[in-house]
């Protein structure tokens, strides 16, 4: 095999390298003073003249201020701009040092001005050789690591700051070649951008299959979600991979390298365009705050975490009672925010004695209680430890926050706790009664509020981790019903929507986010398995990869979510966030409630814990209501047309829209 001297000059030692850029320097310095002595006569009178002494002198004055300034120390490979003013002002330097040396020592009458076209011939000499050292070696480099595998010809859709940043990686990586770019701006079209061509987007096949692109890279975080599923469904039918850079949501003062470059996922497809959040809001309750977080290893509370770090908090608290899923981002969390002060806490909501110890002596301003068991199917054969862990565990949160004088406390909620038809919704349901009645309290300086909010793409318990695996599996993709529809909000939004929601409580709101147009789970999967490359299996196309295969309601699903309780909804300081007027319990009658819930829970009676939950939630309507499968617009016309029943001795008071994911 043959051995290309470049590779070889790749595996030298530091210090060998280090001698070769300074030879190379002593013999080519030289020859830059004599040409701008040959340049400034014009003819070789000068070079007779001087001899080559002065040439020798200027070099050997060249290294040690080079070496000085640390162009020596640069690695090749990694080159940049920064080389242009280290060595443009070496020079400088070394010149006007000459230049005062003259005054001061008469040289024979050495012409000064050949000094200043010295300046010129030996910046380009400096900077032509670093950056074609860097090439070679580089390409060398490539060739070294890549051997006989093909390289990845890259097309980068975006000629802008993402892009050139990821072009810039590619080049440094092996494995990759940038090619082009493609633009949605016509204006850009045939230009070139950070050393490639511009091609218009709806060029893009003929360019696809002039250039021999493999691969194509979205590099816009802004990208609209609609621009988006557009062009990755155009690519898909050119027969090449796409790929993307993170969204604005997902990038959080990081910068762009191949590392950054993942997978298309179906978030990316049915998310909502970005709308950035209001900083005002944003740190309101966490720059500079001691904020806890309850179930932080969770979906939402690591999302959560990650948002208020980055917010720069004076403390984070984390409390889960699962070690490893603490663990997991609390490492994380050290890793990306290293100065930030992190508290680990092991331990149940449930405990009182625990999340006493978590926030005894902390002086907390904020907390954001996330921790909860969402998954329907779940709660629903576990009843007693369900309403335990959601009911009591969110009292306890209450309860503390109130006892530790916390400034403001955020339920997480969700949308089934809306006419539920299962106990996990109830539970949700009868947690904001707790949170609603703690702010009812007359001498509390906690301002108490509740995000309620439908499922979040990817979180643990949603349809697309599932789906999924059923897809990579060979499938089915099971469906509960064909005409099951979800509202669905990404992960990062959700999160920084609950923390904007929390800033404007005054105490007592429920918060409700706008979840945009529900999504239909059959159209959900079978986006996903063309996304996998794959053909839906059916009756009128047999031969085709992926069945979809509907298997009937679960215990207490719904075919369709809701929000809202009540009609009366208001705006708020932030358009996608809007409060809602619903009914609430005076806390000596929901303790009064509570307690025969919590009894039935301990007898573990189903029946009893239903009835229970009945006279704390009187829209609660089991699952037997739903036996009989309806069409979903009629079942939701149905919906508008009922009034939760005049019982309980009722308040309205000021709620907000908001919610955590849960099965779909």
């Amino acid at each position: 095999m043959r051995i290309y001297p470049p590779v070889w000059l790749t595996s030298l030692p530091r210090r060998q390298k280090i001698a070769l850029m300074i030879s190379a320097d002593l013999i080519a310095l030289p020859v830059c003073f004599s040409l701008a002595l040959f340049l400034r006569a014009g003819n070789t009178e000068l070079l007779h003249q001087y001899g080559f002494l002065p040439s020798l002198i200027i070099a050997a004055c060249t290294i040690p201020v080079f070496s000085y300034s640390g162009l020596y120390r640069m690695v090749v490979r990694y080159f940049d701009l920064r080389v242009l003013w280290v060595s443009g002002a070496s020079l400088a330097c070394l010149v006007a040092l000459t230049y005062a040396l003259s005054y001061l020592v008469t040289i024979g009458h050495l012409p000064r001005t050949g000094l200043l076209i010295y300046w010129f011939i030996a910046f380009s000499y400096v900077v032509i050789s670093r950056f074609l050292a860097r090439a070679v070696i580089t390409r060398a480099q490539q060739r070294k690591q890549t051997g006989d595998r093909d390289v990845l010809r890259v097309a980068i859709f975006g000629a802008g700051e993402a892009g050139a940043q990821l072009a810039t990686a590619m080049r440094a990586s092996s494995g990759h070649r940038p090619v082009c770019f493609f633009d949605d701006d016509i204006s850009l079209d045939k230009k070139i951008f950070s050393d490639l061509p511009v091609y218009f987007s709806d060029n893009m096949k003929d360019q696809i299959n002039q250039l021999g692109i493999n691969e194509v890279v979205l590099a816009v975080p802004s990208l609209s979600v609609k621009r988006r599923k557009q062009i990755v469904d155009k690519l898909h039918r050119y027969a090449v991979s796409v790929r993307t850079l993170p969204t604005l949501l997902e990038l959080v003062d990081r910068k762009i390298t191949m590392q950054s470059v993942r997978d298309i996922k179906i978030e990316d497809l049915l998310g909502r365009d970005i709308v950035p959040p209001r900083e005002e809001l944003f740190a309101r309750c966490t720059h500079r705050k001691v904020v806890m977080v309850t179930g932080a290893g969770g979906s939402i509370g690591s999302e959560l975490c990650r948002q208020i770090a980055s917010r720069q908090p004076s403390k984070l608290i984390l409390f889960d009672h699962s070690e490893f899923a603490l663990y997991v981002i609390e490492q994380e969390l050290r890793r990306t925010f290293p100065e930030l002060q992190i508290v680990a806490r092991i331990g149940s909501v449930c405990d009182v004695e625990a999340v006493a110890a978590a926030m005894r002596g902390q002086r907390i301003d904020s907390v954001y209680h996330a921790a909860a068991y969402k998954h329907v199917p779940m709660v629903e054969a576990n009843m007693s430890e369900g309403i335990r862990n959601n009911v009591l565990g969110s009292a306890t949160i209450a309860n503390m926050a109130d006892h530790f004088g916390v400034k403001t406390c955020v339920l997480i909620s969700t949308d089934k706790a809306v006419r539920p038809t299962n106990i996990m919704g109830a539970s949700k349901r009868i947690a904001e009664l707790a949170f609603q009645a703690a702010a009812s309290r007359p001498n509390t300086s906690t301002t108490f509020s509740m995000v309620r909010f439908g499922n979040v793409l990817g979180s643990s318990g949603s349809v697309v981790p599932l789906f999924r695996k059923q897809i990579r599996a060979g499938g089915p993709v099971t469906i509960t019903h064909p005409d099951v529809i979800r509202f669905f909000m990404l992960i990062p939004e959700a999160a920084q929507l609950v923390i904007q929601a929390g800033a404007m409580a005054q105490g007592g709101e429920v918060f409700v986010l706008d979840m945009g147009k529900p999504v239909r789970i059959t159209d959900l999967a079978r986006t996903m398995i063309e996304m996998s490359g794959l053909v839906e299996k059916t009756r009128k196309n047999p031969a085709g990869d992926i069945e979809i295969k509907f298997v009937g309601l679960r215990p207490g699903e719904k075919l369709y979510e809701e929000l809202l309780i009540g009609g009366e909804v208001t705006a708020s300081e932030h358009e996608r966030i809007m409060c809602s007027h619903e009914p609430f319990l005076e806390e000596a009658e929901y303790r009064e409630k509570l307690g025969k819930l919590l009894a039935a829970c301990e007898s573990r009676d189903e029946l009893a814990i239903q009835l229970a939950v009945q006279s704390l939630v009187p829209e609660y309507a089991p699952y037997s209501s739903l036996d009989t499968p309806r069409d979903s617009a009629a079942a939701a016309d149905e919906s508008r047309q009922l009034t939760p029943l005049p019982v309980l001795n009722l308040k309205p008071a000021q709620v907000g829209i908001s919610g955590i994911s849960g099965s779909s």
